[in-house]
């Protein structure tokens, strides 16, 4: 073993270089951002933030709308007169929540799904089980919707066909028969892509050496499963949590315009209906920049559960 300053020196290289990389990627994102407002017409882009005179060259311009923004200023809405942030600081709670449950909900049944899976490759129970999350991962977003609507929502009503409607975290989280479709909904598509890379993952590891090393010193299956194919399979899973949040939010988008739940995916599509660019650009630079801080915090947590990849030169 490394001893401890080394191993403390190595780990803080290894975040720096992410947090130095998350920091370009974010830089990168309000380039494009900004670019795109550039190419906007003149009237679409009322209410964005003074990007200094016209005449102005564009790093100039850029810097003084990159100021802007760093002070929190992303513009007013064209279409509702309200600033965007404002805007935001409404919805993100609503779709944090919508995110949160339905991926928290995916991982654990995917984890254990992708693990039999895994166990029982080839078999019956295998089978059945890719071919469901074949036919969910296939299955768009708005179509899978409706379909719990119609069956859930208006003919056994057993949940509300419409999102929760109050402003509050806490008033969502209480009206749970509201908020079950929506998360169901989103978390169903989940499921079926993370359920995939934990059988893909799990089978792996359970054809590694250590595997049958550890078989072959008496460990149980129970405990070969939890101790060593659990946690060497985890490690692509947070990987992908952390890469799959603008694919999440892309479902987000379908789900809260279907059930009619203003969070962030909601306002996007009413800002695209009405050309409200200020809406969609300061929405845009704030999910991309939340991409960015979730690969980093996933390669945070892959190092944690994979300590080799601390000492990656990457």
């Amino acid at each position: 073993m490394l001893p401890d300053t080394v191993l403390a020196a190595t780990v803080t290289a290894y975040l720096t270089r992410r947090v130095l990389q998350a920091v370009a990627v974010v830089l990168l994102v309000t380039l494009i951002v900004f670019g795109l407002l550039q190419l906007g017409p003149a009237a679409a882009r009322e209410g964005m933030p003074g990007t200094g005179p016209a005449h102005q060259e564009f790093l100039l311009q850029y810097l003084s709308w990159l100021g802007q923004v760093l002070q929190g200023n992303l513009g007013v809405s064209t279409r509702l007169g309200e600033p965007v942030t404002t805007l935001l600081a409404a919805s993100l709670p609503r779709t944090v929540v919508l995110m949160g449950i339905s991926t928290l909900l995916a991982l654990a049944v995917s984890v254990p799904l992708g693990l039999l899976q895994a166990v029982r490759r080839g078999s019956v129970t295998d089978n059945v089980l890719r071919t469901l999350t074949v036919v969910f991962y296939g299955t768009p977003a708005f179509v899978l919707g409706n379909v719990l609507i119609l069956v859930l929502g208006v003919h056994l009503r057993l949940f509300g066909a419409e999102a929760p409607q109050a402003a509050g975290v806490g008033g969502i989280l209480a009206d749970w028969r509201d908020l079950t479709l929506p998360v169901l909904t989103l978390a169903l598509v989940t499921i079926a892509i993370f359920a995939r890379y934990m059988r893909s993952a799990a089978a792996d590891t359970l054809e590694e050496e250590y595997i049958e090393a550890a078989r072959a010193r008496g460990a149980g299956d129970r405990r070969t499963l939890t101790r060593h194919v659990l946690r060497n399979s985890l490690a692509p899973i947070v990987t992908l949590v952390g890469l799959s949040i603008p694919q999440i939010l892309g479902g987000a988008i379908i789900v809260e315009t279907l059930f009619n739940f203003q969070g962030v995916g909601w306002q996007i599509w009413q800002a695209a209906l009405n050309h409200d660019l200020p809406v969609i650009l300061g929405f845009t630079l704030v999910i991309g920049i939340g991409a960015a801080v979730g690969s980093l915090l996933a390669d945070v947590g892959y190092a944690i559960l994979d300590p080799r990849v601390r000492f990656a030169r990457q």
